[in-house]
């Protein structure tokens, strides 16, 4: 009976390397698939895009509006209003609706709107500091921002600083129609307190009068 040769040890050797070469082969990664190390998908990625800027930076200023709501009538009445934190009193249209914050006060109706804020300054803004500080931070937060004029003015209540502008009022909720609004802005101070009064209307709207009434009639407690 006759008994196979024993293979070599050379032969042997090289058909480990084939049968070791061949599992690999077959256990390996298919063509163009992502390496095993990557990480697996958590969804979709949140774009940037999605957080809405506020102003919009490139927002165009929004076309006057000849049939804008925004003339206050002749036989609007005023009322008293006193700020005890702001230490003012000051004559607001009778029916505006009111919100109050711990630092400021809004009275709005239809388009129209008045807006104090106050807050603690360890000096008299003038029109330098205004046109320096005040007006590149109303350019990053108004939208649609058109500087009028910057100057020193005097109210019954003292010195004051007017900053004048247009500006688009923010978008309504429900139509998006947006108004092109004529701003005055004045900077009052005393005894450590700055309070900010502005004074908002549609572009065109005839307002002069109850505007005058409103920044004249502020009065430090």
């Amino acid at each position: 009976m006759k008994t196979n040769p024993p293979v070599p040890r050379a032969a042997t050797a090289a058909l480990l390397v084939c049968l070791l070469a061949a599992l690999a082969a077959c256990g390996g990664s298919k063509p163009g698939a992502a390496p095993s190390s990557a990480p697996p998908s958590t969804g979709p990625a949140t774009s940037a895009a999605s957080v809405p800027a506020s102003p919009p930076p490139s927002e165009k200023a929004a076309p006057v509006d000849s049939a804008a709501p925004g003339d206050i009538p002749d036989t609007q009445a005023f009322v008293a209003f006193r700020s005890d934190a702001g230490h003012f009193t000051l004559q607001v249209p009778e029916g505006w609706a009111q919100q109050a914050g711990t630092a400021g006060v809004t009275f709005t109706s239809t388009v129209n709107a008045i807006s104090v804020v106050w807050k603690t300054a360890p000096a008299a803004p003038t029109a330098a500091s205004a046109g320096a500080a005040d007006v590149p931070q109303l350019q990053g937060t108004e939208r649609a921002f058109q500087l009028g004029g910057v100057k020193a003015v005097t109210l019954p209540a003292g010195q004051a600083v007017e900053i004048t502008y247009q500006a688009n009022g923010a978008p309504n909720p429900v139509t998006g129609k947006q108004y092109r609004m004529d701003v005055q802005r004045f900077e009052l101070y005393r005894g450590g307190t700055q309070v900010v009064l502005t004074l908002s209307s549609p572009v065109g709207a005839d307002n002069v009068d109850p505007w005058a009434k409103v920044s004249r009639s502020f009065a430090w407690l």
